[in-house]
């Protein structure tokens, strides 16, 4: 596997706050809120900015309670699970996002099909980790900064998960961030992870999404500013991987700790 690309080489960052980025932004809001997408459906823009659109498929990997289905629904623009309660099954959630390429300026329309799955579901029935990892593009790790033993069970599950898919994309999160009164990881064993696995490590909090003036409904576009770094990071890794596999970059060793 290539080795991860240098934050900003390959996305543009924070492009999606220029006024070109507002505008295909646009395509995935309603007015202010995030607009949802099914499985078959895709954002319409307009003939004269007409893009392509590249398609991922991604393997939400993590301890009961670390906030998998809370990550995805903030990158998806819904509303957070107030309790936790187990996913009891496979849940697919479809995000779009515009990002434009450092290389060639052209803006792409990723779509990112994340696939979550309780963690007693997939020890009880096998064939819901094979569909997981069948075809996936990416997995992203996740662990709680307020739970350590999630965060030591990170090399099991890199192992587990990804240790017979070399050419699949790896990132790791750390969920409730904004939590640190109570973190249980401090920032040494982070940068020795990262020494250590060479992989990106993205933070994302926990925090409630703000609000439109009515105070009930989410602020799509504040929700937006809140996770574009996990998106564009995605986007970023994705990218450069598959430019990788097509041979239009050099292929690195895959760096794994010994």
């Amino acid at each position: 596997m290539a080795r991860p690309p240098a934050h900003g080489s390959v996305i543009v960052p924070d492009w999606q706050e220029t006024t070109e980025g507002k505008e295909y932004l646009a395509c995935i809001l309603r007015k202010s809120r995030r607009r949802v997408f099914g499985l078959l459906e895709r954002p319409v823009l307009p003939p004269p900015v007409a893009i392509d659109t590249a398609s991922y498929k991604i393997f939400v990997s993590g301890k009961s309670g670390v906030g998998k289905t809370a990550l995805v629904a903030k990158l998806a623009g819904l509303e957070v699970p107030v309790v936790h309660h187990e996913t009891t099954g496979i849940q697919t959630t479809v995000v779009f996002w515009p990002a434009k390429l450092q290389a060639s300026n052209r803006v792409i329309m990723f779509r990112f099909e994340f696939w979550d799955c309780g963690e007693s579901a997939l020890k009880k029935f096998d064939h819901m980790l094979l569909a997981c990892k069948e075809n996936t593009d990416a997995f992203l790790f996740l662990f709680s900064f307020t739970d350590r033993a999630s965060f030591e069970d990170l090399p099991g599950q890199l192992a587990r998960i990804a240790g017979e898919a070399p050419g699949v994309v790896r990132m790791v999160i750390g969920s409730k961030f904004d939590q640190y009164m109570h973190t249980d990881v401090p920032e040494r064993d982070l940068t020795a992870f990262r020494q250590a696995w060479q992989l990106p490590l993205l933070r994302v909090k926990s925090v409630p999404g703000r609000r439109l003036a009515d105070g009930r409904t989410l602020d799509g576009r504040a929700g937006l500013a809140d996770i574009a770094h996990v998106l564009n990071g995605l986007a970023e890794q994705l990218w450069h991987q598959d430019q990788v596999a097509a041979g239009l970059l050099p292929t690195s060793a895959e760096n794994t700790p010994s």
